[in-house]
């Protein structure tokens, strides 16, 4: 996993994708936020929001992917970058890649499901007919942080 080569931008765009997860958090889903840009803008946000909606699939990259594509009016989000607080699972890895998202930028790594490297890594498989550039660990303490929170607070 290559360093990210936008350092500024993709921190900048992290903490908009972390004001995400606060909104998840808020509405006690799992603390997980996600940003889509183009260019310097973003044209779509998500935050975790299975437990709301009864949808295993409202994840926040998910929720993002979605609200880009009726954005843009096409499923296809090419030349897009996915900033997202935790390494996808691989439902949504698999998403971007048949989204064409260009890149995707994670904050914190989950060691049980991460698909962007952790458990597996989706953006490696072979045959694939587009490749997504991944940089991970974008903010990671902070991503994690507000996880390990979450999740020590439920368990009280």
């Amino acid at each position: 996993m290559a360093a990210s080569a936008d350092g500024g931008r993709d921190i900048a765009f992290m903490r908009a994708a972390l004001a995400q997860a606060q909104l998840a958090r808020a509405a006690d889903e799992v603390p997980v936020g996600a940003v889509l840009t183009l260019g310097a803008e973003i044209i779509a946000a998500g935050s975790n929001a299975p437990i709301a909606t009864h949808d295993p699939t409202a994840h926040a990259e998910i929720r993002a992917l979605r609200a880009a594509g009726a954005a843009l009016g096409s499923y296809r989000l090419a030349d897009t970058t996915l900033y997202v607080t935790l390494e996808p699972c691989l439902m949504c890895a698999a998403a971007l890649v048949h989204a064409r998202v260009r890149r995707l930028v994670f904050g914190a790594w989950d060691p049980r499901l991460g698909a962007a490297g952790s458990t597996l890594d989706v953006f490696a498989l072979p045959g694939l007919n587009h490749r997504v550039d991944v940089f991970g660990g974008v903010l990671m303490e902070e991503c994690g942080r507000l996880l390990q929170e979450f999740f020590a607070a439920r368990r009280g």
